[in-house]
């Protein structure tokens, strides 16, 4: 006879406390089988050094040990399309129901309906909750129920209404003698799933007071180590946001709290406008005559532009995985406004390198960056890549960190001329969106 069980489905919340999901079915009287599945349709898309798989991989073991040692349970991890494991764990367990928390990307709302769907026509219960945001969805919206498109007043209709309501916490992590008494559950290793362990790793986070009180200070300067490297966490859900926001809203400064709010704002976009991950929110801006050289593109992507900040901000992408917030700026328009290259193209290479790769925040920055987005910076708006150095580089320290040889006779000549380059995208630009008419 089959064991009747309640399901938890591991994906963007990757930890044992304060999770919303987990402690709903850990108070459902029924046994919980813990499980993570790495989804095929995810996975064959990034190469086999991944790191965020590494990560992920690192993260499970480390939670399975945690309920193998006090709890004489674990995780089932699995490997494969997510239907065809459902239908596996149907024939293997009597399912009552399935817990998990709510995913917002268009693929990830997909996936789920066809779960639900497969589970409701067998009699099994869908429960997805909210977990990685404080508001999801259409919960902050205009008086007249349409979502913001504008972050200033979106945020200051969050903080209202965070401050409104008692957020609360969902301890978990005192409940684990709930989970399936069993540790012969399926594991898998990197290699069973096409992937090898990764020679970049990514790094601990610091959401420590005296970081969030001098955010607003050196967050701009990139030699400078003031950002939290909280985004991997907050993308996997290592860190539970209720905690993070919690911590922030407490400090006398909230830029630290704004920018977990700017999450939550493309999140809320994306939600809305599933449209935006191909398309540009403001439809003319598609009609750009982009020049997408690829040779000019490589350069990019390489850190060969000869423009040093620019460059110091690629390479340090692709030798670490992560960019500083500001210079993530200078790069993305640099591409889209000096050379004229797609936004399209740099949000997809972004997927490919940044260990914080959020699809609604990466596609909203870069709409953001190309002027074509939500909010977004004007048309007209270019970063000079030569004056940024002296506003926020101006020992050149990052520089000198990432690009040794920008002084060098081998350093390439820029890619463009910054004057003609700025004069040739207004007048592109102004071309596609009829300002002058």
């Amino acid at each position: 006879m089959k064991q009747t069980i309640n399901i938890f489905w591991f994906r963007r919340d990757l930890r044992l406390d304060d999770n919303v999901g987990f402690y709903k079915a850990l108070i459902s009287k029924k046994n919980v089988l813990p499980i993570f599945i790495f989804d095929k349709e995810i996975l064959d898309a990034l190469p086999k050094d991944d790191a965020r798989v590494t990560f992920i991989h690192e993260t499970l073991e480390a939670l399975n040990a945690k309920l193998r040692d006090g709890h004489g349970s674990g995780i089932a991890m699995y490997h494969g399309k997510p239907e065809d494991i459902y239908k596996h764990l149907m024939s293997e367990y009597d399912v009552h129901t399935v817990y998990t928390n709510a995913d917002y990307e268009p693929y990830a709302i997909s996936r789920d309906n066809t779960i639900k769907a497969l589970l409701n026509s067998n009699g099994i219960g869908f429960e997805s909750l909210k977990d990685q945001v404080i508001f999801e969805r259409d919960e902050i919206v205009k008086k007249d129920g349409s979502p913001y498109k504008v972050y200033t007043p979106y945020s200051k209709k969050w903080i209202e209404t965070y401050h409104s309501v008692k957020v609360v916490s969902y301890p978990s992590e005192n409940l684990l003698d709930a989970t399936l008494k069993s540790i012969d559950l399926p594991n898998l290793d990197l290699e069973t799933i096409g992937f090898d362990k990764a020679t970049i790793e990514i790094e601990e986070y610091d959401s420590s007071k005296s970081l969030i009180d001098s955010y607003e200070a050196t967050r701009n300067f990139p030699a400078k180590d003031g950002t939290s490297k909280l985004g991997p966490h907050l993308r996997f859900g290592t860190v539970s946001i209720r905690k993070m926001v919690a911590k922030a809203a407490k400090q006398s400064n909230i830029t630290f709290l704004k920018e977990l709010i700017w999450r939550e704002f493309f999140m809320q976009i994306l939600w809305h406008f599933p449209h935006t991950v191909t398309d540009s929110f403001k439809p003319k801006y598609d009609r750009i005559a982009w020049r997408n050289d690829e040779a000019e593109f490589k350069k990019w992507c390489n850190g060969e532009t000869g423009y040093p900040l620019v460059d110091a901000g690629m390479r340090q992408l692709n030798q670490t995985g992560f960019m500083h917030n500001r210079v993530r700026m200078l790069v993305g328009s640099f591409l889209c406004k000096h050379l004229l290259v797609d936004w399209r193209w740099g949000e997809a290479y972004f997927a490919l390198k940044l260990h914080d790769y959020d699809m609604s925040s990466n596609v909203g920055n870069w709409q953001w960056v190309a002027g074509c987005g939500v909010d977004a910076a004007p048309y007209f708006r270019i970063f000079n890549p030569t004056t940024q150095i002296e506003k926020f580089d101006k020992q050149l320290t990052y520089i000198k960190k990432w690009v040794p040889d920008f002084q060098e006779l081998t350093y390439p000549t820029p890619i463009v001329d910054h004057k003609a380059a700025r004069e040739r995208c207004l007048r592109v630009y102004k071309a596609a969106v009829n300002l002058e008419s």
